[in-house]
């Protein structure tokens, strides 16, 4: 007689992998707009920022939640791994050394804005799935894809608002200082 072994679900590698990158895109996501969220506090977008916060924060929960109804494992390393080139990424300079550059917060809009459109993605293919794993709660997605959509459309807003900010004052300043012609010498004909 053989001995039992106990039975157990088998993992799906590649549904893992891809949740685990959502996840660990989640953490960096939730990190940035918390960030953007505190510098703009006090701001007239500051109210709508910390909603966003928050939202997306609940947006990591609910993927937590959905690996865990799939029985998907959380790979811990991958989300220290993501922390570690989250860093890296900041070190950006963004035309200055020393002070912030009004460029960042373009930067960093665009960058929240490419991430929860991933989400977005995510989302879909998950939907996708609901059509054939009960596990999946169909209607939970398609709020949270209705909520991802609302989320791109305000970070959009967000974005170019600053963005007409940024580089309407980089072009004002630019227009008074003066501008240096580099002329290369003439050449006559025939001359070498």
């Amino acid at each position: 007689m053989h001995d039992a072994k106990p039975l157990t679900t088998p993992v799906p590698s590649l549904l893992t992998v891809y949740l685990n990158d959502h996840l660990t895109g989640s953490g960096a996501g939730v990190r940035l707009i918390h960030r953007i969220a505190e510098r703009h506090r006090g701001t007239d977008s500051g109210p709508e920022l910390a909603a966003l916060a928050g939202q997306i924060e609940e947006d990591q929960d609910s993927l937590r939640r959905i690996m865990g109804d799939l029985d998907v494992p959380v790979r811990r390393l991958r989300e220290v791994i993501g922390r570690i080139g989250e860093k890296a990424g900041r070190l950006k300079l963004n035309g200055r050394l020393l002070t912030r550059s009004p460029l960042s917060d373009v930067v960093e809009f665009e960058a929240m804005l490419l991430g929860v459109e991933g989400k977005a993605a995510c989302w879909r293919a998950l939907r996708a799935v609901a059509e054939t794993d009960a596990r999946l709660d169909a209607p939970d997605l398609d709020r949270l894809l209705a909520r991802a959509d609302a989320q791109t459309r305000t970070l959009d807003d967000l974005r170019r608002r600053r963005a007409a900010e940024v580089f309407t004052a980089d072009l004002a300043a630019a227009r008074i200082r003066p501008v240096r012609r580099m002329v290369a010498p003439s050449r006559r004909p025939g001359a070498a």
